[in-house]
């Protein structure tokens, strides 16, 4: 063997180990690509479902505010109507000329009849004349504030019953508030 060919064994030697080296680093390198490509698919996956699941809580939570809002919005509404419809009923019975007036005013005085006769009568200052019609001997007393009706007071000032419209609707309004509401919003 000459020694040109023994460099050329060598030489294909050498390179036929390069060769294998450098097949066995590709396919090194292919298993790590393909690991990481995994690997990222997994990540990638994981990441999706995370931010899906985020995303439909998000979207819960959106929706639940929304709702609450919109409950109190209601509320606010059904609210200020309600307060509405009282001011309109105190006017109304503020008003003077209040249809059924009169008869409101001779039903109060009938139940103070039922009552007793030793009261004096202590009437909201817009409905004295009419009072002191219909007391009969009872005495009349100072004024007092309301929109309309009167206190019937025991002459040593003991005991009294309040018949002024205001005492009557505020009564009145929280026994009916449920039928009311039934009434304006059903």
């Amino acid at each position: 063997m000459t020694l040109e060919t023994l460099a050329k064994d060598i030489s294909k030697s050498a390179k036929a180990e390069a060769d294998a080296m450098i097949a066995e680093a590709k396919k090194e390198a292919d298993a790590v690509v393909a690991e990481a490509t995994e690997k990222a698919a997994t990540i990638r996956s994981e990441a999706a479902s995370r931010t899906e699941r985020e995303a439909a809580q998000l979207a819960r939570e959106v929706v639940a505010s929304a709702r609450q809002a919109n409950q109190k919005e209601i509320l606010v509404a059904r609210r200020k109507v309600l307060d509405e419809t009282l001011g309109t009923t105190r006017a109304q019975l503020s008003s003077p000329k209040m249809k059924g007036r009169a008869s409101l005013l001779k039903s109060l005085m009938a139940k103070a009849d039922e009552i007793g006769s030793d009261y004096s009568v202590r009437p909201v200052e817009m409905d004295r004349k009419a009072l002191s019609e219909l007391a009969g001997k009872r005495a009349m007393g100072d004024a007092v504030d309301g929109l309309g009706g009167f206190v019937l007071e025991a002459t040593d000032g003991s005991v009294s019953y309040d018949m002024r419209f205001d005492t009557l609707l505020e009564k009145s309004w929280k026994d009916e508030l449920s039928a009311t509401t039934a009434i304006l919003f059903e």
